[in-house]
């Protein structure tokens, strides 16, 4: 398993989705993220791809959930971190063809992967980053 993060940031009733570019989870819709680099502590890792992906920043992140995506030897062990929005405008760049805060229930009609709804259902149901 190789380490990956992804990052939930919530802007009031919605949050940050980008709809990937490349494989995995092409052309679906989920929190921006990728590959932990060597030498990087996943919260770095964490910022940079969101920097990366939609130019945005985020404050305190705090970790919500860890996944285990895909097979042992081309998978991906995933830490998914909460933030709250700083300011500025997302712009899809990188592997993100498009960048967007949200509602949950347009969510619900889009193509998005299932673990980034779920976890979007608890964020935004509460409206608290909250461990889980």
């Amino acid at each position: 398993m190789r380490p990956a993060v992804s990052v939930a940031l919530v802007r009031g009733d919605t949050v940050l989705l980008v709809r990937r570019g490349r494989e995995p989870s092409r052309g679906l819709y989920a929190f921006p993220g990728g590959r932990v680099e060597p030498g990087e502590t996943p919260e770095a890792a964490a910022r940079r791809e969101l920097m990366e992906e939609t130019g945005l920043a985020a404050g305190t992140l705090t970790p919500l959930r860890r996944l285990l995506v895909g097979d042992a030897e081309t998978g991906f062990d995933l830490q998914v971190f909460g933030a709250d929005y700083v300011g500025g405008e997302p712009l899809a760049a990188d592997d993100a063809e498009d960048a967007r805060f949200v509602r949950l229930a347009d969510m619900e009609r889009m193509a998005v992967i299932p673990s980034v709804l779920e976890v979007a259902r608890a964020l935004l149901g509460t409206g608290k980053i909250l461990a889980s």
